[in-house]
């Protein structure tokens, strides 16, 4: 069995001291605002946090004075406020992503013992701008300034699942004409429709015939707040240790990291 547990760290919350329970409660109705986007009538909203619809208006009677809570005068309906505006982008201007994705992919690393690449779109396409080593013997042409190929590598069918599709056609016409000895790592191949569906829908991509043999990669996106790819997670490793537990271990492992660092970045399902 792969060393997961001992290398994971512990997710359990350390002890923060009493809070104030009416603020967490109160919380409830704005994350119901956040999950469902569109303005909401005082049932459909105390519903859908779970209020009593008379406990919901106490709340929002007091979020309406603060800002975080307007409601539309001709329709009745309540939506987040500019305080809350205020304060997204705040968090948005004071929130290094770069930051996020390395303590992301530094946990992913010890929970798998797998190493993992962060990967962004360059100016040759799609670029590996950090690597967190397992620390296994694991040879690879991976580092720092790699460019992976579109369709040849798993990072590079993240790019062409989700990036629109100009910029995709644009870059794979490029890739082609490169010469043989350009240094990108993998080989440009053909990509079906069903196969960037496919990626679309289960959320991660891999490669049948890996641009290094023995070495096998999986990766999934990472979104912002305004549901755009802005990078992708892949996890690398020896074919015989990574694939034995790819579907019940390290597939599931990746979806998550991936997911919460485009949670931190303000994805929603919505964007």
């Amino acid at each position: 069995m792969p060393p997961t547990t001992s290398k994971r760290k512990s997710t359990e919350p350390k002890s923060e001291g009493r809070g104030v329970q009416s603020i967490e409660i109160g919380a409830r109705l704005l994350s119901a605002l956040v999950e469902e986007v569109e303005p909401m009538m005082l049932k459909d909203l105390a519903q859908v946090a779970g209020f009593a619809p008379a406990q919901a208006h106490a709340y929002l009677v007091s979020f309406r004075k603060t800002g975080l809570v307007e409601q539309d005068a001709d329709t009745g309906r309540y939506r987040l406020g500019r305080f809350a505006l205020d304060l997204g982008i705040t968090s948005m201007r004071t929130t290094d992503p770069m930051a996020l994705a390395g303590d992301a992919i530094t946990e992913l690393s010890e929970r798998t013992a797998l190493h993992v690449a962060l990967v962004v779109w360059g100016s040759f396409g799609p670029t590996v701008v950090s690597v967190k080593e397992s620390g296994g013997q694991l040879n690879m042409n991976t580092r720092p300034g790699t460019v992976y190929s579109m369709a040849g590598t798993a990072s590079g069918r993240i790019f062409t699942a989700f990036l629109p599709d100009a910029i995709v056609r644009d870059a794979i016409a490029s890739e082609k004409r490169e010469r043989a000895d350009s240094g990108r790592v993998g080989t440009a191949r053909f990509m079906s429709r069903k196969e960037i569906d496919q990626i679309r829908e289960q959320g991660y991509a891999t490669v049948e015939q890996p641009p290094v043999p023995g070495i096998s990669a999986y990766s999934a996106p990472v979104f912002d707040h305004s549901g755009q790819l802005v990078m992708a997670i892949t996890i690398i490793g020896q074919d015989y240790y990574l694939e034995a537990h790819a579907e019940d271990e390290f597939i599931p492992a990746l979806i998550e990291a991936a997911r919460g660092l485009s949670t931190e970045l303000g994805y929603t399902h919505s964007s």
